[in-house]
């Protein structure tokens, strides 16, 4: 099944958030799909946890709405909220007790009978250890565990999470990653997460979402991402129009892009360079250098969310 023709389970609509003189977050029309991994990206201070508190009704909206599984999110929306688990802000754990009691805790407020799902909620976080350790002994990154067991702790359909690799060591975050993807593509869990790490979800997410300013710049599919990692090879060119001609008639290039700024990228036949080279100054076409290179997508995140410091800051 394609992404688009899934069931779309979480949308705003002109979603606007306003502290005093500041905008957090302007005018944010986002969709999220059923059993998708939604990674929604921005630097510090962008508007990804005002977002994320907005559409868990944790905040009014300035204007507009967020709708989740089909129900306006608003402080009572039970029907809606019983069905998501969520971490927002450093795990929201009580630091004075033991992991085992939080999540005890949590069961006993989401009003979930004992069952096999919180040992298995335990499991799958790599809590085991820790059950008997108070909170505030642990780690940042067992803490996140900790909240991240509490998330699941009522089998959600949809979880939304607040950098939850934050403090998290290399390997922690391999594990989260592979929690998420197993959620995600064995059990039909939508899960949209926020980071300002892109090298932290390219590899999990089916779509991203950046936001800058408070405004959702882009969102874009794992597809075009890969597009946009590309090696290839640059040719600054004296005549744009000559040299694409020239290396299409000349050398059969197909797959190459004409850029503004007086250069051709070429995206296959890398050993064909001096081929290149040779047959536009035979074509009349000066080559002012030429070299190998790769759009990173941190290139493109950067580039895209290039800060106007004449904007006041935004807090997230």
């Amino acid at each position: 099944m394609s992404a688009d023709s899934r069931e779309v389970v979480i949308r705003t609509y002109g979603l606007c958030k306003r502290f005093g003189d500041v905008d957090a977050v302007r005018d944010l029309d986002l969709t999220v799909r059923r059993a998708e991994i939604y990674a929604f990206l921005g630097r510090n201070g962008a508007g990804k946890s005002t977002t994320i508190k907005l559409m868990l009704a944790l905040l009014r909206p300035t204007s507009g709405s967020v709708e989740i599984l089909g129900h306006r999110m608003e402080p009572n929306a039970l029907r809606a909220l019983e069905r998501i688990g969520s971490m927002v802000e450093a795990a929201g754990a009580y630091g004075n007790l033991t992991v085992r009691e939080n999540l005890e805790l949590q069961r006993k407020m989401l009003g979930l009978r004992r069952g096999s799902w919180v040992d298995e909620a335990v499991e799958l976080c790599g809590l085991g250890e820790y059950l008997d350790r108070r909170v505030d002994t642990l780690s940042l990154g067992n803490k996140q565990r900790v909240g991240l067991g509490r998330a699941l702790l009522n089998k959600p359909e949809i979880l939304i999470l607040d950098e939850p690799t934050n403090g998290l060591d290399p390997a922690g975050i391999a594990d989260v990653r592979a929690l998420l993807k197993h959620l995600a593509d064995d059990r039909g869990t939508t899960v949209f997460l926020s980071s300002h790490i892109l090298s932290e979800v390219q590899q999990l997410a089916d779509t991203i979402g950046i936001i800058h300013q408070g405004r959702l710049l882009e969102e874009i599919g794992y597809e075009e991402l890969r597009q946009r990692n590309r090696e290839y090879l640059e040719i600054r060119v004296s005549d744009l129009k000559r040299a694409a001609w020239t290396l299409e008639e000349r050398c059969g290039v197909r797959d190459y892009v004409v850029r503004e700024d007086g250069a051709l990228r070429v995206f296959s036949g890398f050993d064909r360079a001096a081929e290149y080279t040779k047959a536009l100054v035979e074509g009349g076409v000066s080559v002012l250098g030429s070299a190998m290179s790769e759009e990173r997508l941190e290139d493109h995140f950067m580039r895209l969310t290039a800060e106007d410091e004449r904007q006041p800051a935004i807090r997230g």
